[in-house]
């Protein structure tokens, strides 16, 4: 037999991160539309480094992950970091698609569902991503609702993110997650964040001090196996460095406005938006986006970490 279907590794564990796995130490998931779609070229490819470099820098192992030729792969080479980065016509994977991507042998790169997803089929119990995908504006109309709410609330991994993108109906994405059973901590703050801004408006359940307090709610949940649902770790950029919120709530307007007028919906619609950001904010978006994406990584480092400990004590 010839053909993608016929690959006999369609889920490949880089050594390192399965060495890690294997010793019981700690390992962040980390996903790829960031790298793909997210990050303005070349720049994504040495900001990757950075990211990684956060998980490291707390004695964490980091595993990025995305679908290369049909093949997942949990933990990508400098190599394969350099494609991820580089090639333009990588698809945007999310958890409906990676099983057609694998069958086609096709390539793309994850989002935070499907990163959530494959890390927890590897073993990996922490994953750092920049904000969540949430319920938009007008969903009792439209009914666009990320595929990240349903992933996280079928998935016990603890997801560090700086709240959810701004755009969105913050209210209700907080009421989604409330329905599917997914706590939802700040981390030394009682406010939840929207990720440009520290403050979204609203207040996050839960609060936690330390990576360790945030390692013990996932250690609990998992001992009185009350649910399979996954943690949110909302961990807001500092106020002073957060965009200014009134080029930012400027910059949302003009963004729903492109929408609308373009007729652009669902998984095309942060890319888009962050485009938009991204050209009219004079840097600012980009500087906060790695920013929060890079202390996002280093946070889930320490928390990993700490989860591992609970694990071997």
């Amino acid at each position: 037999m010839t053909g993608p279907l016929a690959t006999p590794d369609l889920f490949v564990v880089l050594p390192v991160v399965a060495q890690a796995l294997a010793a019981g130490t700690g390992v962040v998931a980390l996903e790829s539309t960031i790298l793909a779609q997210g990050l303005p070229r070349p720049d994504n490819r040495r900001i990757a480094d950075e990211v990684e470099d956060a998980v490291r820098a707390a004695s964490a192992t980091p595993a990025t992950i995305a679908v290369l030729d049909g093949v997942v792969h949990v933990g990508l080479t400098p190599a394969e970091l350099d494609r991820v980065c580089a090639d333009g016509d990588l698809a945007k994977l999310s958890i409906r698609d990676v099983g057609v991507a694998v069958a086609q042998g096709r390539s793309g790169a994850t989002t935070v569902a499907s990163t959530a997803a494959l890390s927890h089929r590897a073993g990996i119990e922490v994953f750092a991503t920049g904000g969540l995908g949430g319920v938009h504006r007008g969903a009792a109309e439209t009914f666009d609702v990320s595929a990240d709410l349903a992933a996280i609330g079928r998935t016990p991994v603890v997801v560090v993110c700086a709240g959810v993108k701004s755009i969105l109906d913050v209210a209700a994405t907080l009421e989604v997650l409330e329905t599917l059973s997914v706590p939802v901590l700040g981390y030394r703050t009682d406010r939840f964040p929207g990720f440009y801004l520290a403050d979204s408006g609203h207040p996050a359940p839960w609060r936690v001090e330390t990576a360790h307090e945030a390692a013990a709610v996932a250690h609990a949940r998992r001992v009185l196996a009350t649910d399979s649902a996954g943690v949110v770790l909302a961990n807001p950029l500092p106020a002073e460095r957060q965009v200014d919120p009134v080029l930012h709530d400027r910059l949302v307007a003009e963004g729903l406005a492109m929408l609308e007028r373009e007729g652009v919906r669902g998984k095309d619609v942060t890319p888009r938006l962050l485009e938009l950001f991204h050209a009219r904010s004079g840097g600012e978006s980009l500087r906060a986006n790695v920013e929060l994406v890079i202390g996002n990584a280093g946070l889930a480092g320490e928390v990993a970490v700490a989860l591992a400990g609970l694990r071997q004590s």
